[in-house]
């Protein structure tokens, strides 16, 4: 994923190749909320690997281009086979300054309520393609 190699000219040029390309829904569901192998889309991998200027990106064309509800429910509280949010990416890769970036962005869509209950206490299954998985890993016994 060009959100994962650190080049943020790399990721202008894929996006600009798709708005001449592509439609409003392609661009949507094969750029913007488009999941890799393992559940995590361009704003997962941005976060993680702490790419402060690439999730910007992914931020600004997600509000022009997505309905509030998918900003809210595909981007900010999507997860990924393992249920992890990007707040939980944010916190793996430990750069206060991304994680101050996502707040921020989620600060206009969402409540403070809301990112607690969805991204910080446990639940069993969230919403997404992932939600059987999560329902049978939360059954498991260990």
């Amino acid at each position: 994923m060009a959100a994962t190699c650190g080049i943020p000219e790399i990721f202008e040029k894929v996006w600009d190749w798709a708005i001449e390309k592509l439609t409003t829904e392609e661009i949507n569901n094969k750029l913007l909320l488009a999941i890799d192998c393992k559940g995590r889309t361009a704003w997962h991998m941005a976060a993680w690997c702490g790419e402060s200027e690439i999730l910007q990106k992914v931020w600004e064309w997600a509000k022009e281009k997505l309905t509030t509800e998918e900003v809210n429910n595909k981007l900010l509280l999507a997860t990924d086979c393992e249920g992890r949010t990007v707040w939980h990416m944010v916190a793996t890769c430990g750069i206060p300054e991304i994680f101050e970036k996502v707040w921020d962005c989620a600060k206009g869509k969402l409540t403070t309520e809301k990112i607690i209950i969805n991204c910080y206490l446990p639940q069993t299954v969230r919403e997404g393609p992932f939600g059987m998985w999560q329902q049978r890993r939360a059954n498991q016994k260990y």
